[in-house]
């Protein structure tokens, strides 16, 4: 499970699956989803940092943190919705998600909030070159995640891609959390097939010289760290 600072709880797509007008209310009424995701996550953000003092760097995107996200942000679409048309079949919708908000954040306030004892963030896009060497031509997505001492993962970085012919690849990874012992590597020949090529952690000021051939029997990447422990909450929240 990724972090809560590590980008947007939920997407589009998430959104979408939860409401299947999304989409078509949200460019008949000129309605930036993006936008509305961003300041939900701004809004929870404030509110974690009631239910979870200083804490918020640690706190883990379980699937009740985002459910209420998701639902608060669907919320504000038909909030905007309804107040451009008055249309009581937007007021229906607004009113449905609103409920579904206080009721994932009820959940949230029954079995805790997420935490991470050790928080690695997301991996930023590593640099990926070409180097001489013997990997078959062709197109390669490489991503990384940082490991703690506990060799605990956070979540993949947005993958890089490179064509080679002839060559290899050299994946160098960008500046390491201050509690990184080491990250590792996934590759492979599309966005969905890659998988992890080094056997232990590489080391945080070492970069990745890609032997050939490609690995294929290693795990995916990742998502990121599982939650440490549940912090319970006090009830002293007023809205979804």
């Amino acid at each position: 499970m990724a972090l809560f600072v590590d980008g947007p709880v939920s997407s589009i797509e998430e959104l979408a699956a939860q409401d299947s007008q999304l989409l078509d209310v949200a460019s008949t009424e000129g309605i930036d989803v993006t936008q509305k995701i961003a300041l939900a996550q701004e809004e929870l953000g404030l509110e974690l940092e009631i239910l979870a003092p200083r804490l918020r760097r640690a706190v883990v995107v379980t699937p009740a943190l985002k459910l209420w996200h998701t639902f608060r942000a669907l919320e504000m679409v038909y909030t905007d919705a309804y107040n451009s048309q008055l249309n009581d079949r937007y007021a229906g919708k607004q009113k449905q998600f609103e409920e579904l908000a206080r009721w994932a954040r009820d959940r949230i306030m029954v079995i805790g909030v997420g935490i991470a004892a050790d928080p690695v963030p997301r991996a930023a896009t590593p640099q990926v070159t070409a180097t001489p060497g013997n990997l078959a031509d062709g197109t390669y997505y490489v991503t990384m995640a940082w490991v703690n001492r506990e060799s605990e993962e956070g979540a993949s970085a947005a993958p890089a891609v490179e064509t080679i012919a002839e060559s290899t690849l050299v994946v160098t990874p960008g500046i390491a959390p201050a509690n990184a012992v080491g990250w590792n590597v996934y590759a492979g020949n599309g966005p969905d097939g890659m998988t992890r090529q080094n056997v232990t952690a590489i080391a945080v000021e070492q970069d990745w010289v890609q032997p050939a051939p490609l690995g294929s029997a290693g795990t995916g990447p990742g998502t990121g760290q599982e939650p440490s422990y549940l912090k319970a909450v006090a009830r002293v929240l007023q809205r979804g």
